[in-house]
């Protein structure tokens, strides 16, 4: 799963927001974001659209597992706690496939390992591989 790491580690979106894929199995995958001032709201929490976008962007991980282009379909979150400083740890787990639709849930957790947010997600699985060979 080597090639899968380094397909999303060029990924803008997550780089811009210190979101580091770490793990990637069929079907499972695990990233972390250090939490940075820009990712903080005017209440001086981690702001939701950074929790979510960790979440799907695990979630994509995940999808795109087994070889082919997933897209996300449906998403879906709920809080649970305030995260505040230090590093958050989403974990992507599948739990349902055929050929073509998916379903993930993944847990989003604290250093300490609080859960803060749970996020499931559908994907639809088209025909075409996933470009594992691009720079």
């Amino acid at each position: 799963m080597e090639k899968l790491l380094k397909y999303f580690e060029n990924d803008n979106f997550a780089c811009k927001n210190h979101i580091k894929l770490i793990e990637a199995n069929k079907g499972k995958a695990k990233a972390e974001m250090v939490i940075k001032q820009g990712h903080l709201n005017s209440l001086g929490t981690v702001h939701g659209g950074a929790i979510f976008t960790l979440a799907d962007f695990t979630f994509a991980a995940a999808a795109n597992s087994h070889g082919n282009v997933s897209v996300a379909i449906n998403a879906h979150i709920s809080f649970m706690k305030a995260a505040y400083k230090g590093t958050l740890l989403a974990e992507a787990e599948e739990i349902s496939i055929n050929p073509k639709i998916a379903t993930y849930t993944v847990k989003i957790k604290d250093q300490r390992g609080d859960i803060i947010a749970i996020f499931q997600g559908m994907a639809y699985r088209k025909k075409d591989k996933l470009n594992l060979t691009k720079e």
